[in-house]
């Protein structure tokens, strides 16, 4: 890697970059070589002038992004090396099977690459930049993908950048695939847009807790709200739930949960899909779910908007626990970063109080092994999930 400038630290602000913290904040700069642009790589050194570590450069709150810690340079595979490692991580974990050929493949901070994400579609890698560094390193990283995947037996043939950021479009960087494309999940099968879709096409993160959904499903009458392409009805339809109804806001998530029935083989006019606001919804449905999901997007993605979000979500919830059936159970979620564990938990107790009935917690959920948070970095813990029992 070519490094093309150094971030001196002030004196005393150099705890948090030794504990591996991968974060450079501006507050803790002393120096900055004058010539930097967004997304060089740089070289971080102390007080004392001693090297911690190289990483992304950009002008911003955390200006730094560090992709390795001490005194040794990156080498030039370090994409491909932190790749199979990431692999590694995933088949330890049995993340990938016969039945499952979709997953993330490098989930960030938690992965050792700030600022990089890549979902796997069967034979397909989608790559999303988060950073300038990211955005400019794409090409070495689409062949770093590519690479590790045919090394390791799982097969590539086709890696697609979907850009975030306008400095760049979206764009094959190797092979190309059509859209939409089957995956299997849990021997589940889903259409997949990476082109069109939201994030890189789907929700890998909810896979472990749509799998409990399902094995808690059966025989009941449920309600998946904000269903995008039906996840969780496709699992309580697999595990022979008496009735499924999906609703999002979104015409075109409607149309690809109706597509997601027929490709598992349920008539998507008996399990019912609504394009319609999910509150609007709600309304004189008293009774009539034994299951309801509620997985909104996230409703605060800056601290600023974190009261309003946290009265949203109460607001969901105490409508959601009012009109579900006694003994009815309850599957809701945050993927708000700004809303951690706690504050999640202390709105839904909130949100009960409101409702005036007596609830349970019966599991707490969090995102699966292919998503992973490093220990230094609880900053990357950002799904939160309970399975609440309503009496």
């Amino acid at each position: 890697m070519n490094i093309q400038g150094t971030i001196t630290l002030k004196h005393g602000r150099d705890h948090s970059v030794k504990r591996f913290h991968p974060w450079i904040f501006s507050g803790a700069i002393q120096f900055a070589t004058e010539t930097l642009q967004d997304g060089d790589w740089v070289e971080v050194v102390d007080a004392r002038k001693t090297t911690v570590g190289y990483g992304h450069y950009q002008k911003g709150t955390i200006t730094v992004r560090m992709l390795t810690f001490g005194a040794a340079k990156p080498a030039a595979d370090l994409y491909e090396s932190k790749l199979k490692k990431a692999l590694q991580v995933r088949r330890e974990a049995e993340v990938i099977s016969d039945k499952t050929n979709a997953y993330r493949l490098l989930h960030g901070e938690g992965d050792g690459l700030p600022g990089l994400i890549i979902d796997v579609y069967s034979e397909v890698a989608v790559v999303q930049a988060h950073s300038t560094g990211m955005l400019r390193d794409r090409a070495l990283i689409a062949a770093a993908v590519h690479a590790s995947l045919t090394e390791t037996g799982l097969g590539n043939t086709a890696v697609y950048f979907k850009s975030m950021q306008e400095k760049a479009a979206s764009e094959y960087l190797l092979g190309m695939a059509a859209v939409p494309h089957v995956v299997k999940e849990h021997g589940n099968r889903f259409y997949i847009d990476w082109e069109e879709g939201q994030k890189t096409g789907f929700f890998l993160d909810q896979r472990e807790n749509r799998k409990l959904l399902g094995e808690m499903a059966k025989g009941k009458t449920v309600l998946n709200t904000f269903c995008y392409t039906g996840g969780f009805s496709i699992y309580a339809l697999q595990n022979e739930a008496k009735l499924v109804h999906s609703v999002d806001a979104s015409e075109k998530a409607i149309a690809l949960t109706r597509k997601n029935l027929e490709l598992n083989g349920f008539d998507p006019t008996t399990h019912a899909c609504a394009a319609e606001d999910t509150f609007d919804f709600l309304k004189d449905k008293q009774d009539v779910y034994d299951l309801i999901i509620l997985d909104p997007p996230a409703f605060a993605k800056h601290k600023d908007s974190r009261h309003q979000a946290v009265k949203g979500y109460q607001r969901l919830n105490a409508e959601a626990m009012k009109m579900i059936k006694p003994g009815g159970i309850i599957f809701t979620f945050s993927c708000s970063q700004v809303v951690d564990r706690q504050l999640f938990y202390d709105t839904i107790v909130s949100a009960g109080i409101q409702a005036g009935r007596q609830i349970k917690v019966l599991h707490h959920l969090a995102q699966p092994a292919d998503h992973p948070v490093s220990l230094y970095h609880p900053e990357g813990e950002y799904l939160k999930g309970l399975v609440l029992y309503v009496e």
